[in-house]
């Protein structure tokens, strides 16, 4: 993945070192000690210039790159927003600083961190931040492009340490940061794919590379047969009307003890969604290759939990299909079997995510879970509800819940609880099935949300709708959320 390398240690305090950019955090009128008056020397006084000059404000996220020569090429100045800053101002801070060093085209970088006080609470994950947003604002698609834009020249970051600093557990951070940059990345990456490259069968070579890097993982996955031999009628009712295979990927990691029982993320992995014969208009219809979304997050958050072989049990399931309209494709008014044995009235073969979703949820049972996290870029509805900030969350069970929102609070990859009542079940009523796959127009998100609750009766489950957070539409590209948010719950799960 990245190939960007993260270290601490701690400064001498003598020898300033030879660097291509220092970065010098500072607070409004913060006045320069000792060590960064001596850095200031070697710069020819430049930085004690345009702190006098007013050049630099010191607000969170300003920040003034300043060409020196010698030993030390630039020194980016960078607002920390006050002498105490936040989580607010520390996330401006590392975002902003992660864009100008890799604009500067910079071969390395240094952290002058003594400068800056990060309360204990907030330190490691200052750090993994610093180390995330270093890495996901490397991140370039290029797979396509037969003249693509030059990558970042940044190879190193050395973050130099004042006395008394922990160097191991920020080393830790660091490792933790870079590993889930790489997630967030890697499902940017397959979400970015074009359709006719990230199919199902694509999505199942991503699935086993991460299996075969670790003597922890395995990774199994269903053809068309195995999934008919299941009872998947649901899921096999979106990909009767295209060429190309579905596959359901199966993922563990066992790094846990032996027995305890795993969490599992389950993704939609629509890797086109035309909307079958019913038929989505054709503007902005391209984006509809990102409809995988939430296979990628699932597989970029077992990529970072590899990568940081985290001390527990997972265990991946994403039920990947394309929708595609012809002879041979469901049709409105078809009742299928799910799975669960659930008989199922396809009103619309739009609403195709649910129904590959509901069969992945029963097949995941086997597995005896602690937890179910599903992601899917689900409904439009959620988008008119919670724009693209934040992902809608629904569940079944309150702890999950909160554990999940405290995730996002801690990974900035926030969600939002929206309510999972039965007053809505109603509106899946059906003359013909046991239940129909759309609830009409009002609470779309609620509903298919509801939809889902029917098959995750048996375990403590979550939905999360990401079709605001997923992808932008200008710029047009994958987020990577909720890798965040996921790894995040992973790690506090895997530290319980």
């Amino acid at each position: 993945m990245s190939a960007i390398r993260f270290s601490a240690k701690a400064d001498p305090g003598t020898a300033i070192g030879k660097t291509a950019c220092l970065v010098l955090p500072l607070a409004p009128g913060q006045k320069l000690g000792r060590r960064e008056k001596q850095i200031d020397s070697a710069c020819g006084g430049a930085i004690s210039a345009a702190l006098k000059n007013g050049d630099f404000t010191g607000t969170a996220g300003s920040n003034l790159m300043l060409h020196c020569g010698g030993d030390i090429a630039r020194v980016l100045l960078a607002g920390t927003g006050s002498d105490k800053p936040d989580r607010d101002c520390l996330s401006k801070l590392t975002a902003s600083t992660a864009r100008a060093i890799q604009e500067s085209q910079a071969g390395d970088a240094r952290w002058h961190a003594p400068t800056l006080k990060v309360d204990k609470k907030d330190r490691d994950w200052f750090y993994r931040t610093l180390a995330k947003d270093g890495i996901t604002t490397s991140y370039r698609y290029t797979k396509t492009l037969s003249k693509p834009k030059a990558n970042t020249k940044l190879k190193r970051v050395n973050v130099s340490l004042g006395a008394g600093s922990d160097s191991k557990a920020i080393k830790t951070a660091l490792t933790e940061g870079c590993s889930l940059g790489d997630g967030i990345n890697f499902a940017r990456e397959l979400a970015n794919l074009p359709a006719n490259i990230c199919t199902p069968e694509y999505l199942a070579k991503q699935a086993r590379a991460i299996a075969q890097k670790s003597g922890k993982a395995s990774c199994k996955v269903l053809n068309e047969k195995a999934m008919r031999d299941l009872g998947m009628e649901s899921l096999l009712s979106v990909t009767a009307g295209t060429v190309t295979p579905a596959r359901l990927i199966v993922l563990e990691y066992r790094g846990g003890k032996r027995g305890a029982a795993p969490h599992a993320l389950v993704g939609k992995g629509i890797t086109f969604d035309s909307g079958g014969i019913s038929l989505k208009p054709g503007a902005k219809m391209d984006e509809m290759k990102f409809d995988m979304g939430g296979a990628a997050s699932v597989l970029g958050a077992m990529h970072a939990v590899v990568s940081m072989r985290l001390p527990i049990n997972v265990v991946m399931v994403v039920a990947a299909a394309e929708n595609m309209p012809s002879g041979t494709a469901t049709k409105p008014g078809d009742v299928v079997r799910s799975m669960a044995g659930i008989t199922i009235e396809i009103l619309n073969t739009d609403a195709e995510g649910r129904l590959v979703l509901c069969d992945a949820l029963t097949y995941v049972e086997r597995f005896k879970p602690a937890s179910v996290v599903d992601a899917a870029t689900l409904t439009g509805a959620c988008i008119v509800a919670l724009g693209s900030q934040a992902s809608g969350l629904y569940a079944n069970n309150d702890k999950l819940a909160n554990e999940l929102l405290a995730a996002g609070e801690e990974s900035r990859d926030r969600a939002w609880r929206m309510p999972l009542w039965d007053e809505y079940q109603r509106q899946l009523d059906s003359n013909f099935a046991d239940l129909a796959n759309i609830g009409g127009p009002g609470a779309g998100s609620v509903t298919a949300a509801c939809f889902l609750s029917r098959f995750a009766k048996a375990y403590p489950w979550a939905h999360l709708d990401i079709a605001g957070s997923a992808w932008n539409s200008a710029p047009k590209g994958a987020t990577g959320r909720p890798v965040g948010l996921l790894t995040q719950y992973l790690m506090d799960r895997a530290q319980v």
